[in-house]
């Protein structure tokens, strides 16, 4: 199924500047729905879903020592989704945790009790210390084109999402980046390492850019994770063309009331259109593994040897019925 031809970086129309914003929206939030949406029988979960689970396991229980920036959010995307689901699985461990630890406290001050009374001496229980806090991790919105009034209603369900409100560009990004964070207006989060994020974004850039940003990913950053629903091959481009069915079809039920949505849909279709044209275009750009490991290798510029420390790893996973596949492109730099 994989196409033998070299990777094509065609233009897409959602990048243009002539692309009307408001236009941009619309196409972003049916991007966002098919990040965040299981359509069964099709789906076992939803791209987002897959994504979060293949981030816990890679990172494991270091899952708590990041704090996530994503590059490149638009409009939000599917960063809600993996804070929120990150967050829960964290919280549900936390609690586990803090039931067993209060288990085996409450089992040896009961021993120690029963200890003292048969010695004759007056049982005086031991106020094991028991950490009750839960552990989380901080998510972090930012683009070149910030969507604040997007970010601002996302961020307004959670503690631990939060948005720069200023252009943040991926291949210049401030070294205070997390500072600016802990001066804003939000919830001070813990000083932790970054983790950059790029979500259905790193196609977006051409090999010089892609160099820039990877350049500035190794200079500011503990861990990066590449994160795209197609792949360049046959498969990817047959799953692509079936979006624009699927967006016919369920986009009155999930956009209602939104009425310029549905014009641009259903009366004159530039939203879906958009999506499987600039999707088609998505798959052709798409980079494999020995591709992304040789713009590492042509990064220059960056102090020392950056290679020291840094390990990598690459794979794919199914997200949709037949042939929809996720790939993926983790690096974390140990210690």
């Amino acid at each position: 199924m994989v196409l033998q031809i070299p990777r094509i970086h065609f233009y897409e129309i959602d990048d243009q500047a002539w692309f009307p914003s408001f236009l941009r929206e619309k196409v972003q939030a049916c991007l966002t729905l098919v990040w965040i949406k299981r359509f069964p029988p099709f789906q076992s979960s939803s791209p987002a879903t897959l994504v979060v689970k293949t981030l816990q396991s890679l990172l494991g229980p270091s899952i708590k020592d990041y704090t996530f920036i994503d590059f490149c959010s638009g409009a939000g995307g599917p960063t809600p989704h993996f804070e929120r689901e990150i967050n829960k699985a964290l919280e549900l461990e936390s609690i586990e945790n803090y039931h067993e630890q209060t288990k085996k406290s409450t089992a040896s001050t009961t021993r120690r009790k029963d200890a003292n009374e048969t010695n004759g001496t007056l049982g005086t229980a031991n106020s094991d210390k028991n950490d009750n806090s839960t552990d989380t991790v901080d998510f972090i919105l930012t683009d070149i084109h910030p969507h604040i009034p997007s970010w601002r209603l996302a961020c307004s369900h959670s503690p631990h999402l939060h948005y720069i409100p200023h252009p943040i560009d991926a291949s210049a990004a401030p070294p205070d980046l997390l500072s600016q964070i802990h001066s804003s207006s939000f919830t001070t989060i813990p000083h932790r390492k970054p983790f950059r994020l790029y979500s259905l974004a790193f196609h977006h850039f051409s090999d010089p850019l892609a160099r820039a940003v990877l350049k500035d990913t190794l200079r500011t950053s503990s861990g990066f994770a590449i994160f795209e629903l197609q792949s360049r091959n046959l498969g990817s481009l047959f799953t692509i063309l079936l979006l624009g069915p699927l967006l016919w079809a369920v986009s009155w039920y999930y956009f209602w009331g939104d009425w310029v949505h549905l014009f641009w849909t259903y009366v004159v279709p530039v939203a879906p259109s958009v999506v499987v044209l600039d999707g088609i275009v998505s798959c052709l750009r798409t980079r494999e593994r020995g591709e992304i490991l040789r713009l590492l290798d042509e990064v220059e510029g960056v102090d020392g040897d950056w290679r020291v420390g840094w390990r990598f790893e690459s794979g794919r996973a199914r997200h949709t019925w037949p042939f929809g596949e996720a790939t993926w492109f983790v690096g974390v730099k140990d210690g």
